[in-house]
């Protein structure tokens, strides 16, 4: 037998043992009063355990399930300069919100493919080495903050190509029979005099990827990013007043040249990101998507759908009762007074 407990044990344990325990004292008290009450407790006491037992989700080793993989490498670069906090995607949310939901999106697009995320501001960081764990991606992204804006100095939108080329040449040369994508996310708004790097060096290592940008034309204010817990994590988070320049709301706009730059630099397609679209993303190559038949993977078969049931007629079971209930109580109100005898109107007479 296998546990896969939907909350902790413990937490399981203390919401279901007080609960039983005052059912089991109604149904020592109700076989003292020897009434009908204790089928009814007992039934109670039923529904109580399997209810503590659909928390622990039991199984049972031995099942199997066929699982999608691709033999790709994906490589993240995410942006995470100041201006990805501007206030300009789906309205007035951060840019780093549609980031978070892309993400997701290229996780679902390659279903058991290596991942690996790079983050950039005034250095490029690798996040995320290679790995498998999609959740790991998913968890680094949503906590993902853009630097501080009191210690931000400018920075190139370029400055991580080094580091992207490297993790795409260090995963060619340990797997080189598999495919390798690059996906640039960011606004392309350059913030330093000179020009930014070129990616073509990423190129010779990538079959494939693609370059996505966010913000407006028009714009968005950006809140001062100041490094607490939730900044950053949405369009209600608790960061600071808004970037002054010149007396009213700094505004940052997107730069799609600087962007469809790198996609030309890389051999890509540039998307233009909007709350509005579904993002596209390229398909693997057939040659490294197939399901493991040989190597499956193994599963607990799940039992929780026995307590499931259970529990769900001892409910019906319940429902049903009290609806008798309600159906005699009813009857009873609506009972008519008994006609008063002869001899009692004529003694009133």
């Amino acid at each position: 037998m296998i546990l896969q407990p939907v909350i902790a044990p413990f937490l399981a344990i203390l919401l279901v043992l007080p609960v039983l325990a005052g059912a089991v004292w109604m149904l020592v008290r109700a076989v003292r009063a020897r009434g009908t009450g204790p089928a009814v407790w007992v039934l109670r006491v039923l529904l109580v355990l399997a209810c503590g037992v659909l928390l622990l989700r039991p199984g049972v080793p031995g099942g199997q399930v066929r699982t999608l993989a691709s033999a790709t490498d994906v490589v993240i670069a995410v942006d995470t300069t100041a201006s990805m906090v501007a206030e300009d995607w789906n309205g007035t949310h951060p840019r780093m919100d549609g980031v978070r939901q892309d993400v997701r999106g290229i996780v679902a697009a390659y279903p058991g493919a290596r991942f690996a995320l790079i983050t950039f501001d005034a250095t490029p960081v690798l996040r995320l080495p290679l790995t498998t764990d999609s959740t790991a991606l998913v968890s680094a992204v949503d906590v993902l903050q853009p630097e501080v804006t009191r210690q931000s100095k400018g920075s190139s939108i370029g400055i991580a190509n080094q580091l992207v080329a490297q993790t795409l040449q260090n995963a060619q040369k340990s797997s080189p029979d598999r495919a390798r994508l690059v996906f640039y996310l960011g606004d392309g708004e350059q913030t330093v005099s000179t020009n930014p790097e070129s990616f073509a060096d990423a190129k010779k290592h990538a079959s494939g990827g693609g370059v996505l940008g966010y913000g407006t034309a028009q714009g968005g204010p950006m809140r001062e990013t100041t490094g607490a817990l939730g900044d950053a994590s949405g369009s209600d988070a608790g960061g600071g007043d808004y970037i002054q320049y010149q007396g009213s709301d700094a505004l940052s706009r997107i730069d799609e040249k600087n962007l469809q730059q790198f996609a030309s630099e890389l051999g890509v397609k540039y998307q233009h990101r909007s709350a509005t679209q579904k993002a596209v993303f390229p398909p693997a190559p057939k040659s490294t998507t197939a399901y493991r038949e040989n190597d499956p993977l193994t599963q607990p078969t799940d039992l929780s759908w026995i307590a499931a049931l259970v529990v769900v007629l001892l409910l019906c079971l319940e429902i049903a009762r009290a609806a008798m209930l309600v159906v005699r109580m009813r009857g009873l109100s609506v009972r008519p007074e008994p006609a008063a005898s002869p001899k009692q109107e004529g003694g009133e007479a």
